[in-house]
């Protein structure tokens, strides 16, 4: 369709009859730019499976960790709720002196796990206390009015509008209006009032034996400042003075989300006001505590195919440790690995449990079979065969096949007996002095998954001070090893529990024996003893000779032979079962390794991005006009890109009214001017507003500032070129 017109105008066009553009699924953008499309959604169903489960389990756990907390808080609640419908002598002190209920919650720096457990918490309160919850957060209470406004909306599910106009007014009586209806706390509370009366009158099969006491049935009204910090101190000080002066008409209660330390409280509040609270403590587990939690669940145990490589562990854990402490963030990380594996890897087809990696085995295309084939694992494993069945492997599909199931099913006997030596070796090192293998189990995992760990010095030196343990120390480090075997469904592990538990029976017939040696009253000399006589110097120079001599020739106890049988013994599991994965053949199709892809998505580097989208414009936009050579810029590229490229050629001070120019003398040339003419270089309106606008946004992103030594002067901040 067409139209044409000597004026300009607007025409309207009805749209055709054409079908409606299909939206694009998550299964779709998966399968879009995906590695060997040929079973990309069969990759996808695996994923989104194994991400459910793992995504149930996580919820499972951190509901566990968060259940201490949360019970404490509901307990506290009930508390206040029960004291305050009695009527307690207590509470009625209380209410005369004006103090409200508060539970100061302090929950770790880790804030965008805060979310969750404020979630969880209004959801039991809820379910269990109180109907009447409301949660608020700094961003959208900057002033009074709007905290009041937050405050009763959520309370009384109505809209509350606020007269904008009226301020002093509202600072002095803090009055609202709802619906044209003159709303504050006074008619917060009748609306209180009248709930509570007629859910208690209204409640089906419920006699009015007691009037008194369903009078009294009035559930509390919790407010919840989810980061007390980030909230204007003053507006809090005037939203609690206010909420004194309604304690005894109305049961109020707060809790205070805190993310640094419990005197914010104080240096928020002062005195005259927070003495009209009573405040208690609540302290949630660490993030750290949470986040070893997770990895045990997630990462260390057999029972996910999916594993991540010592890189993308360390990046996910540096990103935790050095940026947010966010559990919740690396929960997301592991999600995004888990994704990009799929997304990447055509193998990973194999990447679920052990009868679908079999059936799927069986299923993989002759292209499939030649990715096999290009494995680094798997090429070592066929240059260790011998030569006639190299080259069976190399062209017989049916027999890859074979072979790959019984790797499949190696694979997995290897991270069955993998975890729990782990778990025994982290027991055994994670008390010795300096922790030579980390004190912390991912550590240890890490330096597993990186080389193998025998061949470490740390390694070494662990062995060395395992050698200098007490008895005691020694027989309770391998107890709790065989704890961790015992529930461990391995052939090869139940024998290994089966040989530490004679290691352990042979320690307590060694306690036995030396008991009934004490007890016959032998007694053990030492040339020691010889010293406490009185002597002279010869007989004491020979005495300590025969000292020196008995060391040298000193045979080992009972004790030390049956201890380094057993340290031996956990070498030789160490070296059996802790190989790293890298040796396992096919150990690519379910571990995930591009560290430096997963490092890009989560951790960006906005610095680094600006100067390359300023000094190469190309890489963004995508234009040829813009395509240049290495170190200069394209005068058809945007205004910003021009004036950057200008600045770099600056000293620490820029005089703005020569760059000015240099940015009129390369806008002419791209607009094709001829450069002997007199308008060429020549600064109009429109190019000084836009240089001006330019050099505006180059301050926004803090590459240059305004200077007090010269008025016509910016000064750089940043130097080097891109």
């Amino acid at each position: 369709m067409s139209t044409s017109s000597v004026s300009k105008g607007c025409f309207v066009f009805k749209p055709s009859a054409k079908k409606k553009q299909k939206t694009l699924g998550v299964e779709d953008y998966f399968i879009h730019g995906c590695e060997g499309t040929e079973n990309s959604e069969q990759r996808f169903k695996l994923c989104q499976d194994l991400w459910d489960k793992m995504k149930t389990d996580t919820e499972v756990l951190q509901d566990e960790l968060n259940r201490k907390i949360l019970d404490s808080l509901l307990e506290f609640t009930r508390k206040c709720s029960s004291t305050f419908q009695r009527g307690a002598d207590d509470w009625a002190a209380r209410m005369r002196a004006s103090e409200i209920p508060t539970a100061a919650l302090v929950l770790g720096v880790n804030v965008p796990d805060h979310d969750m457990t404020f979630q969880s918490l209004s959801d039991l309160l809820q379910q269990s206390v109180t109907p009447h919850v409301a949660s608020v957060q700094a961003k959208e209470c900057g002033a009074l009015k709007h905290l009041m406004q937050r405050v009763l909306e959520r309370l009384m599910n109505t809209v509350v509008s606020v007269d904008e106009d009226d301020e002093e007014a509202e600072q002095t009586s803090t009055q609202l209006h709802k619906k044209g209806v003159h709303c504050s706390l006074s008619t917060l509370c009748d609306w209180y009032k009248t709930k509570t009366m007629k859910s208690n009158t209204d409640t089906p099969g419920k006699k009015r034996s007691s009037p008194v006491k369903d009078e009294h049935q009035q559930p509390p009204v919790v407010v919840i400042f989810k980061d007390l910090e980030a909230f204007n101190p003053r507006v809090l000080q005037d939203f609690v003075l206010i909420c004194s002066r309604y304690v005894e008409h109305l049961p109020l209660m707060f809790i205070f989300g805190i993310a640094t330390s419990p005197s914010t409280i104080q240096h928020m509040l002062p005195h005259s006001v927070s003495s009209l609270l009573c405040i208690e403590l609540f302290q949630s587990l660490s993030c750290t505590q949470h986040l070893a939690t997770v990895i045990d669940k997630l990462v260390l145990t057999p029972q996910f195919p999916f594993k991540l490589s010592g890189k993308v562990l360390q990046v996910l854990i540096s990103i935790f440790l050095y940026h947010d402490f966010s559990v919740r963030n690396f929960i997301k990380g592991l999600q995004l690995a888990l994704l990009e594996h799929f997304h990447s890897q055509p193998l990973s087809v194999l990447c679920c449990k052990k009868k679908e990696a079999l059936v799927n085995v069986m299923q993989l295309s002759h292209q499939d079979l030649e990715r096999v084939r290009q494995l680094p694992s798997f090429r070592r494993y066929v240059e260790k065969q011998e030569p006639q069945e190299q080259v069976n492997l190399l062209t017989d599909d049916t027999r890859i096949k074979e072979v790959c199931q019984k790797l499949i099913k190696s694979l997995r006997k290897y991270h069955k007996n993998y975890y729990p030596i782990l778990r025994c070796l982290h027991t055994l090192t994670s008390s010795l002095p300096k922790y030579p293998l980390g004190k912390q189990i991912r550590e240890l995992h890490i330096l597993c998954l990186e080389k193998n760990v025998w061949e470490n010095d740390e390694y070494q030196s662990a062995m060395q001070l395992l050698k200098m343990l007490a008895k005691d120390e020694l027989v309770a480090s391998l107890q709790r090893c065989a704890e961790i075997l015992k529930p461990v469904k391995s052939k090869k592990m139940r024998n290994v529990l089966v040989q530490l538990e004679d290691l352990l029976a042979k320690f307590n017939q060694l306690d036995k024996a030396s008991g009934e040696t004490t007890a016959n009253g032998e007694d053990i000399s030492s040339p020691g003893k010889s010293l406490q006589k009185k002597t002279d110097l010869f007989q004491l120079q020979k005495t300590l000779l025969e000292m020196k001599e008995s060391r040298r020739s000193k045979k080992m106890s009972q004790f030390e032979i049956l201890r380094n049988e057993a340290l031996e013994f956990i070498d030789g599991l160490v070296r059996c079962h802790l190989s790293p994965p890298e040796s396992q053949t096919l150990s690519e199709v379910c571990y995930y390794s591009s560290s430096a892809v997963l490092r890009r998505h989560l951790n960006a580097t906005p610095r680094t991005t600006i100067q390359t989208a300023l000094s190469n414009p190309y890489h963004y936009l995508q234009n040829d006009s813009l395509r240049t050579e290495d170190g200069t810029v394209s005068n058809c590229a945007p205004d910003i890109c021009i004036v950057y490229k200008l600045h770099l050629e600056c000293g620490r001070l820029i005089n703005l009214y020569d760059w000015l120019e240099a940015y009129a003398t390369v806008v002419s040339a791209a607009e094709g001017k001829d450069p002997d003419s007199d308008d060429f270089g020549k600064v109009d309106e429109v190019k000084h507003a836009r240089f001006i606008q330019a050099v505006s946004e180059l301050e926004f992103l803090g590459f240059i500032k305004s200077t007090k030594q010269k008025t016509d002067h910016v000064a750089r901040l940043t130097w080097g070129g891109c």
